[in-house]
């Protein structure tokens, strides 16, 4: 089938620029760029004159290749109550994203082949959204690491710090085999565990099981980050190893990270969209929906983290989706557990941001599209190109009045009064799974595969 995209403004690496698109089945098979002709006529008249089973107007819309997000927590399976990769993958294709990497700390945690097949199995009967899933790291699973198709699993994760049941990595030996020996990307959370411990003993020393949330950033200490980040980069350094640190929180990791690079080019990082757009001032606020692991912290480093992905310093821009319910949130510190949703609203944070000149919006798919698809090496996606899927959101420039959290649990701390943008249609592998801010009922995801 062939559908036609015409009219909209295309930003796509690095530039903006009017044009339509053909899409041949799942693909682009042809860009038309108005500059390219000498009148804007002639680009019309070649346009009109195309032949299509389905037309759409984008006039006044900016066409962005899908956002690909590289954490997100979909829940399924072992907590289904939260969240599962239906709910969630239809929170996501109704905010742009169209492919997400899963992480592992489920119930039973996805530690096996076996059990990332399972997962497999429920997103293709499942998802609105292109999917892949992160094999999760233990201290005795290093043969399922070895084992792994790196042409069909987008990376191991290693928690090397606090982490949810028995997934924390704190072998010596364990870690070195690891990152000397992973087929794939190692993608690691890095909070030190017992600068954390200390740090709640005193705070609960000091204020017994009424801590205030303030404290959470104290607690979860950008000493805590640093050091882990440290050992990290040091392992990378030492085995060449394509290391990829997620969530970083500090603008003293982002400096690290750019030392480190110099020794090892493979070495990436990964901000989330929570620590550009909330600072511990927030936490008088918000309370328990902006905790988190790690902690948001001080306004300088909110504002290095958006100069370092304004500078290319930190390429990759994601979620770290991580939904609660509610009434869970509304506990004291200790009880309330960490992690807040995103993964609806991640790209028009990022549009309202531009838009308050942060960034130029030509630097938006760079951050949550190309760089994911290149530090990944995902086939065939997270650009506007010819021959690549149709992974295609197309957003305006004003509210959608209708809005409302699409997750499972039902609320998010990101206010849809601050986001000027909407999310019109959004289509994957060439079908249209959102028109006009609706979900249309085509679940169109397939499994990601990698150019390794």
């Amino acid at each position: 089938m062939l559908t036609l995209v015409k009219n909209g403004i295309i930003v796509d690496s690095g530039l903006s620029f009017a044009g339509s698109l053909l899409i041949n089945g799942e693909k682009i098979e042809k860009i038309f760029r108005a500059d390219n002709y000498p009148t804007h006529k002639e680009y019309m008249d070649a346009v009109e004159n195309l032949t299509a089973d389905k037309v759409i107007d984008a006039s006044g819309l900016h066409i962005l290749p899908g956002v690909i997000d590289d954490q997100v927590h979909f829940r399924e399976p072992g907590n289904t109550q939260k969240a599962t990769i239906a709910s969630e993958s239809a929170a996501a294709v109704l905010g742009g994203v169209t492919s997400f990497m899963d992480m592992p700390n489920n119930n039973p945690p996805a530690a096996t082949i076996e059990a990332l097949n399972g997962k497999f199995n429920i997103a293709k009967e499942t998802s609105y959204a292109n999917y892949s899933f992160y094999l999760g790291a233990t201290n005795e699973n290093i043969g399922e690491i070895k084992a792994l198709d790196k042409s069909r699993i987008c990376g191991v994760k290693v928690f090397m710090g606090s982490s949810t049941g028995n997934m924390l990595v704190n072998d010596e030996d364990t870690l070195e085999e690891i990152f000397s020996k992973s087929p794939v990307l190692i993608a690691t959370h890095c909070e030190q565990e017992e600068t954390i411990k200390a740090n709640m003993a005193a705070y609960t020393q000091q204020y017994g099981e009424e801590i205030p949330f303030e404290m959470h950033y104290k607690i979860r200490s950008r000493e805590a980050c640093i050091e882990c980040t440290a050992g990290a980069l040091d392992l990378a350094v030492r085995n060449k190893s394509k290391l990829h640190i997620l969530h970083i929180s500090t603008a003293d990791e982002i400096e690290m990270i750019r030392e480190a690079r110099k020794q090892n080019p493979l070495i990436q990082g990964e901000v989330c969209v929570h620590y550009m757009w909330f600072n511990c001032t927030d936490y008088a606020t918000y309370g328990s929906k902006i905790k988190c692991n790690p902690a948001i912290k001080e306004p300088s480093d909110m504002e290095a983290i958006r100069k370092a992905v304004k500078e290319g310093i930190i390429t990759v821009v994601a979620t770290d989706h991580a939904p609660h319910l509610l009434t869970e949130k509304e506990g004291n510190y200790t009880k309330a557990p960490s992690g807040l949703p995103t993964v609806q609203h991640s790209l028009r944070m990022m549009l309202q941001l531009s838009k308050e000149g942060a960034f130029p919006i030509e630097m938006v798919p760079q951050m949550l599209s190309h760089a994911p698809a290149q530090t990944f090496a995902i086939t065939g996606r997270g650009f506007i190109r010819e021959g690549f899927f149709a992974d295609l959101v197309l957003v305006k420039g004003e509210k959608d009045q209708e809005a409302a959290p699409a997750y499972k649990c039902g609320w998010t701390p990101i206010d849809e009064n601050a986001l000027d943008y909407g999310v019109v249609h959004t289509m994957v592998n060439g079908q249209f799974i959102v028109r006009d801010y609706k979900l249309t009922g085509v679940r169109n995801g397939k499994r990601l595969t990698f150019d390794r």
